[in-house]
């Protein structure tokens, strides 16, 4: 273990840690929710992630993304994985800079074992769900995360056993209410909770049985 995973292993036990390195993780777009939950994610101990996304950092996503000045102009799957080698340098990371389309999504996170919804457009939004539904992945989307105050609204809703909403369900980013940081980023922390918390479970559980 190198020296990051020394440290989780305080909070988890090595066992656990190993076990939760075991699980891969797919993150369908690097913005606000998606560079977030994965550095929450990465923090939490998790090693194997997917990461998908066409665009390129601007100067306007420095105010809620996981990304710096000087990443400006790079792609958001490279810079991402940089930054997140910056906490794990032992990272397992597949990148694709590419758009996420209903056609290619099985493609490209068919292996995962969970999917992070985290997409701007509600189209995208709902074919990512429509796709990954009926599998047993566990599959955490969210909705409603824009403006400022009322944080306390921003719930996790369990729509089945495999499937997770994050958000106030009401509140789009526009430009009444803008996409700030502390919503963005608590909603991508409850996103991140909700897979350790799963797996953390799964884990105690399996020992259980044993």
């Amino acid at each position: 273990m190198n020296r990051t995973e020394q440290g989780i292993a305080k909070y988890l036990g090595e066992d656990c840690l190993h076990f939760l390195q075991t699980v891969r993780i797919g993150i369908a777009g690097a913005g606000g929710l998606g560079s977030n939950c994965a550095m929450h994610l990465v923090r939490s101990g998790f090693k194997q992630f997917t990461i998908a996304d066409f665009d390129r950092i601007e100067e306007s996503n420095l105010n809620r993304q996981f990304y710096f000045m000087e990443q400006v102009g790079m792609s958001k799957v490279e810079a991402l994985c940089e930054n997140l080698r910056n906490i794990n340098p032992d990272l397992d990371t597949i990148k694709h800079v590419q758009t996420v389309s209903r056609e290619n999504m099985l493609e490209l996170f068919g292996e995962c074992d969970v999917i992070i919804e985290a997409f701007d457009d509600a189209a995208s939004k709902k074919a990512l769900v429509e796709t990954f539904l009926p599998t047993d992945k566990l599959l955490v989307s969210a909705s409603g995360m824009g403006g400022a105050g009322n944080s306390d609204e921003i719930k996790t809703r369990r729509v089945r056993d495999n499937f997770y909403i994050v958000g106030d369900m009401k509140t789009e980013c526009n430009a009444e209410t803008p996409p700030f940081s502390p919503r963005v980023t608590i909603c991508a922390a409850k996103q991140a909770d909700i897979v350790l918390s799963h797996y953390l479970n799964k884990f105690q559980n399996q020992n259980n049985e044993e």
